[in-house]
């Protein structure tokens, strides 16, 4: 199965992805009400966890794809499918924002790797744009080993430099 053919049994199929994009910001607002202030201890803490995972990676890749659909491939706006661009951003900024009045985030496990990799996916993105706008591949004779050891190493700053800045 292609990602084209899974946006396309999405579109066709939208009440399972409904359902669950509905349903992780109701179990946070249920896991709320029964944690009562103990967020942060065992049990529920892992419980935000696997429902900050649950969104956010499909949100975080919604995201991601806008910004190719709209940069890289100049798509139109009017051309967004709801259902794989827009909802998952919707329900990870819904279920986040319940999650966070119920448990300080910090204290959640895992979720730096999760800050760690929109900070890296930001990066890249940023670095493949300038690539490709100012074509610098194109008109130089650098090999192209040395082009990605110059991006992996722009990464590796970066998150040096937030780790820095987080911390």
């Amino acid at each position: 199965m292609t990602l084209q053919q899974f946006f396309d049994y999405v579109v066709s199929n939208p009440s399972a992805t409904l359902w669950y994009f509905l349903g992780v910001p109701l179990i946070a607002f249920v896991a709320g009400i029964f944690s009562k202030n103990e967020g942060h201890l065992s049990p529920w803490n892992y419980v935000y966890a696997v429902l900050i995972y649950m969104v956010c990676l499909p949100g975080i890749f919604a995201v991601t794809l806008n910004i190719y659909f709209f940069f890289w491939e100049r798509r139109s706006i009017l051309d967004t499918e709801l259902f794989i661009q827009v909802i998952p951003i919707l329900s990870m900024i819904v279920s986040l924002s319940i999650i966070k009045q119920n448990v300080d985030l910090d204290l959640v496990p895992g979720f730096d790797k999760l800050s760690g990799l929109m900070i890296i996916i930001g990066t890249l993105l940023t670095l493949m744009w300038i690539l490709e706008r100012t074509h610098i591949y194109a008109i130089s004779f650098m090999p192209f080993p040395m082009v990605i050891g110059i991006i992996v190493g722009g990464v590796l700053l970066v998150r040096y430099f937030s780790k820095k800045l987080i911390a």
